[in-house]
């Protein structure tokens, strides 16, 4: 009995590597996003839990730590977002058989540019709890 050929896939290691690259972006965005409902829901923790006469101290830091918390969220499903375009871009590229320039790397400095900007502002927002608990 003849041996029957399976169909081949065309670069199918570039495909391959477009795909893992393209999950690891969504599972980023994934921890982001959690990462960003934690710090909103661990401040509505907080409201709760500190005495009303320091509330009022702290209403300006928690209020900012809601929308930081907000932005995350914004910010994962934006990265999303751009995971999608440029995972399609690629598989389009690796399809086709003319030759591309590599590039495409504005989305990704953006988002890591907002990612250092959200870092800085949660060291100075826990930084300054530290100094108002001592």
């Amino acid at each position: 009995m003849p041996r029957r050929r399976l169909a081949v896939i065309p670069h199918f290691t570039d495909h391959a590597a477009n795909e893992r690259t393209y999950l690891a972006w969504v599972r980023t965005a994934i921890a982001v996003m959690a990462f960003g409902f934690l710090l909103e829901r661990f401040n509505l923790f907080l409201a709760y839990a500190i005495p009303a006469n320091v509330r009022a101290d702290h209403a300006l830091h928690v209020k900012a730590s809601e929308w930081l918390g907000l932005a995350l969220i914004g910010l994962g499903a934006a990265m999303t977002l751009l995971a999608t375009i440029r995972y399609q871009r690629n598989r389009k590229r690796i399809a086709d058989t003319a030759e591309h320039d590599y590039g495409g790397c504005t989305p990704e400095r953006v988002l890591s540019a907002l990612v250092v900007v959200m870092a800085l502002f949660l060291v100075g927002y826990v930084a300054h709890q530290i100094v108002a608990l001592t």
